[in-house]
């Protein structure tokens, strides 16, 4: 029995030392040496059809795959748009309601129409798919499967032949009039049948096309014209726009308005037949540096480069910062870097950040549990990485995000809403009295500024320093804004009629409605009761309204909130993009427009609507400025927060600037395999002498009764 403990230790010696693989790697053994990207994602993708699509998690893997014809340049500040697919940035014509050509300075008012017109580049290849492929006469191998043959497929990779070919015009044309589609409900729509000239007729068209055939029958949209959006030719395609209407040169940068092959659409209807997942939500297919080959979204998401993607060269303009910052090292390069990348499903973050130590993730941002592993605030508040993490070699990205959480007041309602002294006075109260500056302090570990406005920085319109604070909830003092005291709330409440918090018409604390959606969880609880407190120190009573996520926005949709949690991302560096978001005719209520407040003050209307179509300028800066002097006044949101985004990356990823509007940004990415592996081996050497403590404390357990049965032995043999 001994000598069978001694062999089981050797064993264990010998296991240890069979492999160079660390002995806790998820992955395949060695996969790690290879030029493979390693990150994760923690909310299960619900489409990854470009036309459907609004979610930030969906983009990150939309962006790799489809191509508008635009997209940012990865390096220049202010985000500057430059051509994708494109040719050159779109030619823009106006024209007037009789069809005359107007110059390019011609006023809103004579503007009827503005025509964009795009020139793609030749020789681009859409990824390998089945949808594509021809047999030697010519005639695509997979679209006319009879009906007893689709059972027999149930994955993409079923399809043993794939075919690729040319982009052309057409199918930029043909995605434009996707969004349209009933079958699509593109998100989008609502605003662009506003402005694509014809797409809400077209809708209506589509509709009745659709209910007129048997179900699931392909609409071949190509049969279909639209008159807003025509080809040209084979490499040009032009959109009309109702009016002037500048900020769509941004919505050419979005998956939106990427290319759509109608053999591929007629492709998935076939499919559809047999009642399968085999659709545009689950395979996208696209032109762009980057093929989605495994799609398990309760698992792991794999993207390969496409081996027909186009040329493009890594950037070689950008500012002394950038090239001091290393981000020029790849200049002139060609793309992609990296061959494949692997998304592993994390629903929780604490698993996420030990593999993100253990060197199996490349990058990763920080969450509140590991902050404090991973952040220090130096003595002059900045934040630095712990020497731990310095000592592996990781590097700290931060960026302002281009978005805002704030708190809405209900413009309708009659306590919190309306343009009265009383209700305005009352806003600017809460507004002092709600301290973000220390919820960014105990919710975001420091990981924001407190808004001063509706506009983030990095948006034009927006002005640091003293000129920019908001002089109702903060004074400049120390070269820095300083919150205003609470007393200051206090003398507003008085003025607004609540003495100490009172409501004069009840003799009772005043009581306010507060509609938020909740997990729950321990971390909300917490949150709730902070902003409880907020309110108390005015004498408020905050009673907490805490719905699920539809019936939330169910009470914002149809105005039955009076305070509420809201927040905004940009879709594009626009001003017009956040001030929108307190123009009077985008009212929620009115409209169903993103104006959740349902503010409406006619000179701030005014004065958008001869800021949005102006290009940024020392005259738009000046007519923002009269606005935002309007809304800090007037005080329909607590501007809340603009939070800061805190990005980790691995020694061996080389850096790469941060791009908190570019979706594509996967094929600049770089890293160096070799290096990750031997610091894998490194970071997670083979302990084992724990168990070898084990087989020792076993084999003293073990040895006195091993002693006593051989003595039992010998006593049995004399016997």
């Amino acid at each position: 029995m001994i000598r069978h403990f001694i062999a089981l230790i050797l064993s264990c010696f010998a296991l240890t030392a069979c492999s160079d693989n660390p002995w806790n790697n998820p992955y395949p053994k060695n996969e790690t040496k290879n030029n493979i990207r390693y990150t994760s994602f923690f909310s299960q993708p619900k489409t990854f059809d470009p036309a459907k699509s609004y979610s930030n998690d969906e983009t990150i893997i939309i962006g790799q795959i489809y191509e508008p014809p635009l997209q940012y340049h990865l390096l220049k500040r202010p985000y500057t748009l430059v051509p994708l697919t494109a040719s050159k940035l779109p030619e823009i014509q106006y024209l007037s309601s009789t069809g005359k050509i107007l110059p390019k300075d011609a006023t809103d008012d004579q503007v009827a129409y503005t025509i964009y017109t795009v020139s793609i580049k030749p020789g681009i290849y859409y990824q390998p798919h089945p949808a594509f492929t021809r047999d030697a006469k010519g005639k695509y191998l997979y679209h006319h499967l009879a009906f007893s043959e689709l059972k027999h497929y149930k994955e993409l990779s079923d399809f043993k032949n794939l075919g690729t070919r040319e982009l052309i015009a057409q199918d930029y044309v043909y995605e434009i009039k996707r969004l349209a589609a009933p079958s699509v409900n593109s998100p989008i729509f609502g605003l662009m049948s506003t402005k694509i000239l014809g797409l809400d007729a077209y809708s209506k068209q589509l509709t009745q096309a659709t209910n007129s055939r048997p179900r699931n029958d392909f609409l071949d949209l190509r049969n279909y014209p639209l008159s807003g959006a025509q080809e040209l030719d084979r490499y040009r395609y032009r959109i009309i726009i109702k009016g002037k209407y500048p900020q769509f040169l941004y919505w050419l940068s979005m998956p939106f308005f990427s290319p759509i092959p109608w053999e591929v659409d007629y492709f998935y209807s076939l499919l559809r037949k047999e009642q399968n997942n085999i659709n545009f939500d689950w395979y996208p297919v696209g032109t762009g540096a980057y093929y989605l080959t495994d799609n398990n979204p309760n698992r792991k998401i794999v993207l390969e480069k496409n081996p027909f993607f186009h040329s493009e060269f890594f950037p070689s303009e950008g500012s002394a910062n950038d090239i001091a910052s290393g981000y020029l090292k790849n200049a002139g390069k060609r793309l992609p870097f990296i061959d494949k990348a692997i998304f592993t499903l994390e629903k929780e973050s604490i698993p996420r950040w030990n593999k993100f130590l253990q060197g199996y993730y490349d990058q990763s941002a920080i969450s509140s549990d590991s902050f404090d592993q991973a952040i220090q605030i130096d003595s002059k508040g900045n934040p630095i990485l712990t020497p731990r993490l310095k000592t592996m070699g990781v590097y700290l990205q931060t960026s302002v995000a281009l978005s805002m959480s704030y708190l809405g007041f209900n413009m309708l309602d009659p306590v919190v809403g309306g343009q009265s002294e009383r209700a305005r006075k009352l806003r600017q109260a809460i507004s002092i009295a709600v301290d973000f500056d220390e919820y960014i302090s105990l919710f975001l570990n420091g990981r924001g500024i407190p808004a001063q406005g509706p506009i983030p920085p990095g948006i034009f319109g927006y002005l640091p320093g003293e000129v920019g604070i908001n002089p109702y909830v903060y004074k400049w003092q120390n070269n820095m804004p300083k919150h205003l005291p609470i007393e200051f709330a206090r003398q507003l409440m008085r003025e607004a009629g609540y003495q100490n918090g009172i409501d004069p018409k009840t003799g009772d604390p005043l009581i306010l409605n507060y509609d938020v959606t909740t997990t729950s969880g321990p971390e909300d609880k917490a949150l709730l009761d902070w902003m409880r407190e907020q309110f108390s120190k005015i004498g408020i009573e905050l009673n907490i309204r805490a719905t699920e996520y539809n019936r939330f926005q169910e009470k914002v949709r149809t105005g039955q909130t009076q305070i509420f949690l809201w927040a905004w991302i940009a879709d594009y560096p626009d001003p017009e993009n956040f001030l929108f978001l307190l123009y009077g005719p985008n009212r929620k209520v009115v409209s169903g427009g993103e104006n959740a407040a349902n503010y409406n003050n006619p000179e701030y209307n005014k004065l958008f609507d001869q800021m949005k179509n102006l290009p940024n300028s020392p005259e738009r800066q000046a007519i923002i400025n009269k606005m935002l002097a309007i809304v800090r006044l007037d005080s329909p949101w607590v501007w809340g927060v603009n939070p800061k985004n805190f990005v980790l990356s691995q020694v061996w990823n080389q850096p790469s600037k941060i791009s908190d509007i570019s979706y594509n940004t996967l094929k600049y990415q770089q890293i160096d395999p070799s290096l990750r592996f031997r610091l894998q081996i490194l970071w997670n050497k083979k302990v084992i002498w724990p168990l070898l403590v084990l087989i020792l404390l076993g084999l003293l357990i073990m040895l006195p009764v091993v002693i006593r049965y051989r003595q039992k032995e010998r006593q049995s043999i004399k016997d």
